[in-house]
C-alpha cells in the first residue's frame, strides 16, 4: 500500500530541508549517489545509523522521488537501492552543504573538524 506523501512546505528552502533533513539521509544519500547499494551495505556504510531508522529514512527517500528501490525476484530475494535523476540532481547541494560545513568548522575554534565529504562519515559511538 503507498502512503500519501506528508505535507510539505510550500517555501522552497523549507521544502528541500524537509526532504534532505534529519540525521542521515544525506549520508544515505551521499551514498546512493555513487550507486546501486543493497541494505546491508548501506547499514555498513553509515555507521551508527540503526536498520529501522536506516529503512524508514530510505522509505521517505523513496515517497518523495529522491531514491528508487528494486527488488530482485531471486531466492533469497535482493534489493538495491539507488539514487534516483532528481535525487542525483542533489549532488551539488550535497557538495555545498560539505563545503559551508568545512567553512563552519574553520570559523569556530574548539569543534571538531569535519571529515572529507568524499567518505561516509565515520562511527561517533564508542
Amino acid at each position: 500500500m503507498a502512503y500519501p506523501i506528508k505535507e510539505l512546505p510550500l517555501l522552497p528552502p523549507e521544502r528541500a530541508l524537509k526532504v534532505i533533513g534529519g540525521r542521515w539521509k544525506t549520508s544515505i544519500l551521499h551514498c546512493l549517489i555513487q550507486g546501486p547499494t543493497r541494505l546491508s551495505e548501506l547499514k555498513r556504510l553509515v555507521p551508527g545509523v540503526s536498520q529501522k531508522v536506516l529503512i524508514q529514512a530510505l522509505r521517505e527517500m523513496e515517497e518523495h522521488g529522491i531514491v528508487h528501490r528494486e527488488v530482485f525476484r531471486e531466492v533469497p530475494p535482493r534489493v538495491e537501492y539507488t539514487a534516483t535523476k532528481l535525487g542525483r540532481s542533489l549532488h551539488p547541494v550535497l557538495m555545498a552543504l560539505c563545503e559551508w560545513g568545512r567553512k563552519h568548522a574553520a570559523e569556530l575554534t574548539g569543534f571538531d573538524l569535519p571529515v572529507d565529504c568524499a567518505e561516509p562519515p565515520p562511527s561517533r559511538s564508542q
